[in-house]
């Protein structure tokens, strides 16, 4: 266990030449590999992660381990899920008591069977499936009774910087970031954006900048509706043609035209407004009323 006395930060950065270590590893371009090699970044994870001795963590995509070996020091238990065969076997050479390696995707795994209290989750994660994952976590706007979700209390989340824009956007947001990601991030979690990441804190550096944000997950979603999926419908809706108007979208998905004008009407909302100029509140009114 570690000693509380000591700074994090001062108990990480110091220990690690990352580059080094990471380089000898043969990287796979196909699993999205980039590890974070920098021990300041590594620190802030852990300091945001607010780890409890008695926590359980859920480390998605370790890699070699340069956050896990971190995550083990301050957490009761350490679960990794690693598809990679290859860092699996660095990963063994922790020798960590309190860690639990597992060979596995992510997106196949019900995370509710690790734990009956509820966990933290880490990741740092391919980013060509960022979305998918976030759904896998969380799951969908409709889905009310998620396992994942449901066994999940903070998630630390390392995505491209893009992402994590519009994960934590609104509808006063500049250059289209609010949509249906920031939808599904945020009718489950509060979500807020703590550090940017710049490329040279990873091996092999990626072509895109990088950022850190936290989800803490809650118990209920964000709006009380009488049906979700109607408003999972409208949101689809709403975002599927982002050059035409909310009327037309949502005309164009099948919506009754007169319907739509009525209730635009009553919500005295220009017909001509684009979907992402709707905060989700008010996407959730639309839907109601839609359905009346």
């Amino acid at each position: 266990m570690f000693n509380k006395h000591l700074p994090v930060c001062a108990i990480i950065v110091i220990e690690m030449n990352y580059f080094d270590r990471a380089k000898y590893f043969k990287t796979k371009k196909r699993l999205g590999q980039n590890f974070l090699i920098s021990g300041e970044v590594i620190a802030d994870i852990i300091k945001n992660a607010d780890i409890q001795p008695e926590d359980t963590i859920l480390e998605i995509g370790p890699g070699v381990g340069f956050v896990t070996e971190q995550l083990v020091k301050y957490a009761k238990r350490v679960i990794a899920i690693e598809l990679d065969e290859d860092a699996i076997k660095e990963l063994k050479k922790l020798n960590a008591p309190n860690l639990e390696i597992i060979h596995q995707d992510i997106l196949k795994t019900d995370i509710s069977q690790f734990s009956d209290e509820k966990i933290k989750v880490v990741a740092n994660i391919p980013y060509y499936i960022t979305s998918p994952i976030i759904a896998h976590l969380l799951g969908e706007v409709d889905d009310l009774n998620n396992k994942n979700r449901n066994s999940i209390k903070e998630i630390i989340l390392m995505v491209q910087e893009e992402v994590a824009r519009r994960m934590v956007a609104n509808e006063k947001s500049p250059n289209k970031q609010y949509g249906p990601l920031t939808i599904l991030s945020q009718f489950w979690s509060d979500v807020s954006l703590f550090r940017l990441v710049g490329r040279k804190s990873f091996y092999p550096a990626p072509k895109v900048n990088s950022a850190l944000v936290k989800l803490i997950v809650k118990d209920s979603p964000r709006l009380v509706l009488s049906d979700y999926g109607h408003f999972r419908k409208v949101v689809k809706s709403a975002f599927s043609q982002r050059r035409k108007n909310i009327k037309n979208c949502l005309v164009s998905s099948g919506f009754d035209k007169a319907k739509v004008i009525s209730t635009l009407n009553n919500m005295e909302l220009d017909e001509n407004i684009r979907g992402e100029k709707l905060s989700i509140e008010i996407l959730g009114q639309l839907s109601e009323n839609l359905l009346h």
